[in-house]
């Protein structure tokens, strides 16, 4: 059953009398049965498995881990995502090596409270649904095994079943009033763990340097899991330099109190300093050594200096570095929560490309394997626990907030990416309690705050957007969303000076709007006419509404990412002239699901990212890399935008985004000059050509030039001169079909076939026949319900080689028929 298993840390045996290192980890992705309903009882998920019983009801699905409850219905355009208990349940084979060692299941998330049990027995049980837990099943085991029923009916194997629960709770944090779901589910991998009987719980390794690195020094202690109560062990410990050699090692007797002991203090000479554009790492290795066997345990770390300047900008190794950042969500098309390895490797390293050396992971712990991807490429980290929204519950809340918080600093207190720990969001925002109490917060604030330092006295604390706490964290985040929620983005730089006087640790996060990825517009700045300016740029109750309330470009704007481009383009030109800034975080990366938005263009998702869910990039990626990379690159604004319009002879503007120092553009053939770039020159950093488009189509290059490199971008678009009329008309068809697959694009239309290329009608999507419908994606492509981008939409299908028919309908006009 485990042969398609990936073994995490390979079984290894060293030569040692009477002793072995056989440390394994196994990740248990294959073979699962998943159930999205509650049971009756655990008797109902290990009755005779497979055994053909047809009253046995009700049906189980195969899935793989990790595996989110919620991986579809999260973005259903037709319903409330759900929100309940569900059940997994698979055979594992148990053959642990030590022969007095323990075995564990060690769990890297799952939500939203998790109960374990081995055949019918339950092992454990966790509330939370984004830190790390483990179970250890070893007692279960060994007694299931004793059982006549463990080789009759199971023939060697353990019955392991799991019930995750993200059912409504108002004594649970994160608030249902979240801006994102609460995932029911496996959605991050669970391991099978073999340990001996004394084993590393874990390891604190304090790594300090001063600014100007010429003293550093490490500070190591450890936690040990001791269930035999062993009384003594030797240990080693080890530090490998970033080149892979052993620089310092430290042996010694030590006698187990059952409390975090000191391994060893190190003076490190000449220590290689991690940064942003160098990260680099050193390994910390812990063997524990007792006549059962050996354990072996191992850290990276980083020794770096930082400082937030008090009423000035930030510090990395004693030099200014302005803080580039974004956010991110544990979310993606298909999936929703439970990304691979490789999908959150992807997702990382497409920030750093973008120039991202900063990041906050919003609004819980996330996953190990991005806090190791932030200390390997380079970026310094707001982690934060998900006291979010709903204001303040009673005992056990606050309890499971003090755990969460306890949990996230000891489970990730060795990344040097980390400098900030996020003790809340938005605690300003009442709902989820009758009574709604300043003090009682400010007095909780406080408590997590005091215990983040008690554990933790060598990075900041902070929180984003409660005024009423923020003289309580280092570090505080006000609501600044110039250009969006409130105001025009022409006043971010003055709101932001003003909000910087008033606390002693500036950061700003969150800022930005939705853009509905392919819709473009010729005068994406219409909407600011309407916005009441010197207002401020809070977000504010009811901002995020499409309906009611004040003009602000939110609910007015057209939502095209020709709006949010010269949002972001203002933003960053700014921000090179703010030399007090300590940096700022773009909202978010990517689009992601939530269940407070409805309405919006893809329903169900907030389309603030600069990539799509499904990782396709909006233009703004590249005004980002424009401003914040190193690397030469350009892009001409518009590869997804097909069609523009205007009268004849009328002149457009067209945008190039480079780091490059000139480009020169040619418009179907001819040159229009050469532009320098210069940052401060508005927009597109002064590389932007005026030009009258011929009707029809038009092809658009770009030669850039950065010292002795040279790079090329094009485009080509139709010019459309005549005037649309109210739509009369569907036009649809399918454009390309590979490996299976057909993508299907339908046009709204005027009475005489003219694209109505500013519509934001709605269209629906169904499909009759063998096939299959690629949607609930979240995406623009990948929505069955979907608003037009510029007179069009799109969406693939599975043909599966039979019959299909697509229908399709848009309010207003008749329906249409196409059948592949």
């Amino acid at each position: 059953m485990l042969k398609k298993n990936i073994i995490w840390l390979v079984l290894v045996v060293i030569g040692l009398q009477n002793s072995v290192i056989a440390q394994q980890k196994i990740r248990l992705n294959d073979n699962w049965e998943f159930l999205k309903q509650d049971l009756g009882g655990i008797w109902e998920a290990v009755r005779p498995v497979g055994a053909g019983n047809p009253e046995s009801v009700p049906l189980w699905q195969k899935v793989s881990l990790p595996h989110c409850v919620n991986a579809e219905d999260s973005v259903d355009p037709d319903m409330n995502y759900y929100q309940g208990p569900s059940w997994y349940r698979t055979l594992i084979e148990v053959k642990n090596p030590y022969q007095t060692g323990r075995t564990l299941l060690h769990f890297e998330g799952a939500g939203q409270k998790t109960d374990v049990y081995i055949y019918q027995t339950k092992v454990g049980s966790h509330v939370g649904g984004y830190d790390e837990f483990t179970v250890d099943i070893t007692d279960a085991v060994a007694a299931f095994q004793k059982t006549d029923v463990y080789q009759k009916q199971f023939k060697g194997k353990i019955p392991l079943s799991i019930r995750t629960d993200n059912s409504r709770d108002l004594e649970l944090i994160p608030s249902d009033l979240s801006d994102f779901n609460l995932y029911g589910g496996i959605y991050r991998y669970l391991n099978l763990v073999y340990k001996p009987a004394l084993s590393v719980d874990k390891v604190f390794a304090l790594a300090t340097v001063d600014k100007d690195g010429k003293n550093a020094s490490l500070n190591v202690k450890a936690r040990f899991y001791n269930p035999k109560s062993a009384s003594n062990a030797e240990v080693e410990l080890k530090l490998i330099s970033p080149s892979g050699k052993v620089i310092n090692t430290q042996k010694k007797q030590i006698q187990l109190t059952g409390k975090d002991l000191e391994i060893a203090n190190i003076k490190v000479a000449k220590a290689e300093l991690w940064s942003t554009d160098k990260p680099t790492l050193y390994t910390v290795e812990l063997n524990v050594k007792t006549a059962d066997g050996v354990d072996q345990h191992q850290e990276k770390i980083g020794f770096r200096h930082f400082e937030f300047v008090e009423k000035g900008p930030f510090l990395l190794n004693g030099k200014r570095l302005l803080l580039q950042g974004t956010h991110r969500h544990e979310d993606h098309a298909g999936v929703a929560a439970a990304m691979t390895d490789e999908m959150m490797r992807t997702e990382m390293k497409m920030m750093k490309d973008m120039g991202v050396n900063f990041i906050r992971l919003g609004h819980y712990q996330q996953s190990r394997t991005i806090l190791n991807l932030c200390d390997s490429l380079g970026m310094v980290v707001w982690e934060e626990i998900p006291w979010c929204r709903g204001g303040l519950g009673g005992d056990v809340y606050k309890q499971q907030a003090r755990r969460m918080l306890t949990n996230m600093i000891e489970q990730h207190y060795n990344h040097p990416s980390i400098i900030i720990w996020g003790l809340g969001n938005e605690n300003d925002w009442p709902g989820d309690f009758p009574e709604f109490d300043k003090e009682k917060i400010r007095v909780f604030m406080k408590e997590l705050h005091d215990l983040s330092h008690a554990l933790d006295p060598t990075r900041k604390t902070a929180i984003r957007r409660c005024d009423f706490c923020k003289d309580i964290v280092d570090v505080y985040s006000p609501s600044i969303w110039a250009g969006w929620y409130r105001g025009i983005y022409t006043e971010y730089k003055q709101v932001s000076e003003e909000e910087f006087k008033k606390v002693k640790h500036f950061l700003h996060v969150e800022w930005g709007g939705d853009g509905h990825a392919r819709r473009h517009s010729e005068n994406p700045d219409n909407a600011l006419r309407k916005v009441k300016t010197g207002v401020g740029a809070d977000e504010r109750a009811g901002d995020a509404s499409l309906i009611g309330g004040a003009s602000r470009v939110s609910k007015d704007g057209d939502w095209s990412e020709s709006y949010i481009v010269n949002l972001v383009d203002w933003h960053l030109k700014e921000q090179e002239t703010m030399p007090w800034l300590t940096g700022t975080a773009q909202w978010p990366f990517k689009d992601f699901s939530t269940p407070v938005r409805p309405d919006n263009p893809v329903p169900y998702m907030n389309q603030k990212g600069v990539v799509e869910r499904d990782f396709t990039k909006k233009e703004v990626f590249y005004v980002y890399q424009s401003y914040w990379t190193k690397k030469p690159m350009v892009h001409i604004y518009g590869h997804t935008w097909p069609v523009r319009w205007g009268a004849a002879g009328e002149e457009k503007m067209i945008k190039v985004f480079s780091n490059c120092d000139e480009a020169e553009l040619f418009v179907n053939g001819k040159s229009q000059g050469v532009k320098k770039r210069n940052s401060q020159d508005f927009p597109a950093a002064g590389l932007r050509w005026n030009v009258a488009p011929n009707a029809g189509k038009n092809h658009v290059k770009v030669i850039a030039k950065k010292g002795k490199t040279v790079l090329e971008d094009e485009i080509t678009f139709e010019y459309e001169t005549r005037q649309w009329g109210a739509p009369a008309k569907l036009e649809v068809r399918k454009i390309a079909e590979e490996n299976g697959k057909a993508t299907i694009e339908v046009k709204l239309k005027d009475a005489n076939g003219v694209t109505c290329l500013d519509s934001r009608n709605w269209v629906r999507f169904s499909l009759a026949g063998d096939g299959e419908l690629i949607d609930n994606q979240g995406t623009s492509t990948g929505s069955r319900y979907v608003q037009f981008y510029n007179g069009r939409a799109l969406i693939s299908v599975k043909t599966n080689g039979g019959k299909n028919t697509i229908a399709v309908k848009s309010e207003g006009v008749p329906s249409e028929l196409l059948t592949l």
